[in-house]
């Protein structure tokens, strides 16, 4: 479902360049079309399964974890009468998380998700990333999950929603943190557990620690562009080539396709690498990356600066908030040229303050009263002790949209302030008659 879902991003971002925009939007909607269309198959495979819910009700679970991308785990733990925890990382535009979670996101100052601003806005950005959550919300609402509302309603035998289901949960667990985020107002049932799958590096496999100790003073450079991105053009991969044969240091080289036929003798291509471990080696240099939250997370635990190559998905967006925290230089794939990526690669390893920065967010992160995998493993305890965390949500769940925002409080101190205005001048307007006629009188 997840694959299905980058597969989206990845038209929207990447194959729009290529395709006419009225065909890039025509296929993504279809792959999103596809994909509800078999969560909803998941959903009834699973709730018509008599004998399937029975046994999960006989099994007393504690607690529900589950991912609020893709309709499905909210309603489950509805009908298995269990509290639910999410653990996320983002949504189209913090839809989710500002809707149905009631998290504040003022569009001055907070951007929204694959907006690629950053938390200082002018005006024209300002209007932008606005504008961004209003077509989000509508995305979201009408197009994107709007037919599940009458299916949940069903299902659950009440009128509801979709979102008003999702903003039962217990806990949200965001998997970033203040070394990523930009500061913003957070809820006390969000907690931070961004790196939770980072640990200090382990020995290396031998025939990868002798190439890298090869590398002598110049260090070694880590380079994957994630699972999803196996393949590359020729021509693309050659001009990658081409550009770090030109480097000094070592390059590891995490990729699938075709050996580049100008891959350099400095440069080793491998199906797999040890990233972490890679990445922790006091030899490391730099790491070029496609900017999944996952690598990201990696390089700031071992303070790693970075080269981002950003293509599909929240992938711009990181890059953008690691750009904004002078950790990382980032570089279009479509546009890329050999020479730069070999002046951004330069520029993380020679210039001392992308180190310098890479380090401080790697001393935020791990400066925490406890380990983002423990914090986790705590909140879904919690949850498990206490049948929930009801006292932890706030109020607004209660509101509707007009309570929240005050426009009901709104309409009337208007009504009080016209209704006032309208009577000063109509009491205006008479004691002006009174003295016409008056001097009026006087006059005759």
């Amino acid at each position: 479902m997840a694959a299905a879902l980058e597969e989206a991003f990845y038209f929207w971002f990447y194959r729009e360049r290529e395709l006419p925009l009225w065909k890039s939007v025509f296929e993504i909607g279809q792959i999103l079309s596809e994909m509800e269309r078999i969560t909803r198959v998941i959903c009834d495979a699973v709730l018509k399964d008599e004998a399937l819910m029975e046994r999960l009700k006989a099994s007393t679970f504690d607690v529900l974890l589950a991912d609020p991308l893709a309709p499905s785990g909210e309603l489950f733990a509805e009908k298995l009468g269990i509290p639910f925890v999410y653990t996320i990382r983002f949504s189209i535009g913090n839809t989710v998380e500002r809707l149905c979670g009631m998290l504040p996101a003022p569009p001055s100052y907070v951007p929204a998700t694959l907006s690629c601003l950053t938390d200082r806005m002018p005006f024209l950005e300002r209007l932008k990333n606005t504008v961004t959550y209003a077509v989000q919300d509508l995305v979201y609402h009408r197009f994107f999950w709007g037919s599940w509302d009458q299916y949940y309603s069903d299902v659950l035998g009440r009128p509801t929603t979709l979102c008003e289901t999702m903003g039962k949960a217990e806990i949200w667990l965001i998997r970033t943190y203040w070394d990523f985020e930009f500061p913003r107002p957070f809820l006390p049932n969000f907690e931070f557990v961004g790196g939770l799958h980072c640990q200090p590096a382990k020995p290396l496999p031998k025939e990868i620690e002798a190439f890298v100790q090869s590398s002598g003073e110049h260090g070694i450079i880590v380079f994957s562009l994630g699972s999803m991105v196996y393949n590359l053009t020729d021509e693309k991969s050659n001009m990658i080539a081409r550009a770090l044969s030109q480097l000094p240091q070592k390059v590891l080289w995490r990729y699938k396709g075709k050996k580049p036929e100008a891959l350099g003798p400095n440069t080793r291509i491998y199906d797999w690498i040890p990233q972490n471990d890679l990445l922790g080696h006091p030899l490391t240099k730099a790491f070029i990356t496609h900017g999944g939250t996952n690598g990201i997370y990696e390089a700031i635990y071992h303070g790693i600066p970075m080269v981002g190559i950003p293509m599909f998905a929240d992938q711009h967006d990181n890059i953008i908030h690691m750009k904004a925290k002078g950790a990382a230089v980032a570089l279009d794939f479509s546009t890329m040229k050999t020479q730069d990526l070999v002046d951004a690669l330069n520029t993380v390893i020679t210039n001392s303050t992308y180190k310098e920065n890479a380090l401080r967010l790697s001393k935020i992160h791990h400066d925490q009263p406890l380990k983002p995998l423990d914090r986790a493993v705590f909140w879904i305890e919690f949850v498990m002790r206490h049948k929930g965390a009801k006292h932890l949500r706030p109020a607004a769940h209660q509101l509707t949209w007009y309570q929240y925002h005050c426009l009901d409080v709104l309409a009337f101190l208007f009504v009080c302030a016209a209704t006032a205005i309208f009577l000063l001048s109509k009491c205006c307007l008479f004691c002006c008659r009174r003295c016409g006629s008056v001097t009026k009188r006087k006059t005759d």
